[in-house]
């Protein structure tokens, strides 16, 4: 696949440079901040971008806002956010606004090479890939009133599998069930949470983006 890194480490740039090229991946460019990521999209548009947060110059939220911009204006580019922060705002946005070909992934709990690979390859084939501890630090629920209450543990597990993107073959792999089981709970979810197939939008996005609390 054709990638584009941004990362203003040049080490860990670099290094993620090195890593794709011997894993066979084409490494068109790689850039230290946003306005240059979004330039050399601009110029020839990757498969997939390997972004950071925090990049020059406020090295607060460039690179997030940066990928927002990717995801509206070339939504085919995959975007994979490696970062050590969660940043709440757009990351909320980035996983709720049409969450194919996007993935959140935190740089101290990728322990494994091929971890991060394997997602790599997830977003670029216009899937989702997120970390659960993203998922869990940005839509941790206190309020048990809410519709969500009424789902069974397993339908929980199930819904917050869906959120990080996974597909029902995926699910029942992770949680070691069928996949007729897996479509039984997502069946059992959108009556519970009262969704019905008439609004035009669909359910699977609507029951994860209640589940955000969005």
């Amino acid at each position: 696949m054709r990638v584009i890194i941004a990362e203003d480490s040049t080490l860990l740039r670099e290094g993620l440079a090195r890593l794709l090229a011997e894993e066979g991946h084409e490494v068109i460019a790689s850039v230290a901040d946003g306005e240059a990521l979004l330039a050399v999209v601009a110029k020839d548009p990757p498969d997939v971008v390997v972004a950071d947060v925090r990049m020059p110059p406020s090295h607060t939220d460039e690179g997030l806002r940066a990928a927002l911009e990717i995801r509206r204006r070339w939504p085919a580019v995959g975007v994979l956010v490696l970062s050590q922060y969660v940043e709440k705002r757009y990351a909320t946005e980035l996983m709720t606004d049409e969450s194919e070909g996007v993935g959140y992934l935190l740089k101290d709990r990728v322990v494994q090479v091929d971890e991060f690979l394997d997602a790599l390859e997830r977003v670029a084939a216009g899937q989702a890939a997120f970390d659960p501890e993203v998922v869990r630090q940005l839509f941790a629920r206190s309020n048990r009133s809410d519709p969500l209450s009424r789902l069974t543990e397993r339908e929980h597990q199930v819904l917050g599998e869906m959120a990080q993107g996974h597909t029902n073959a995926a699910i029942a792999r992770r949680l070691h069930i069928s996949q007729s089981a897996v479509e039984k709970h997502i069946n059992a979810i959108f009556e519970k949470l009262e969704l019905s197939g008439s609004s035009g939008y669909s359910r699977r996005v609507l029951a994860v983006l209640r589940y955000l609390g969005t």
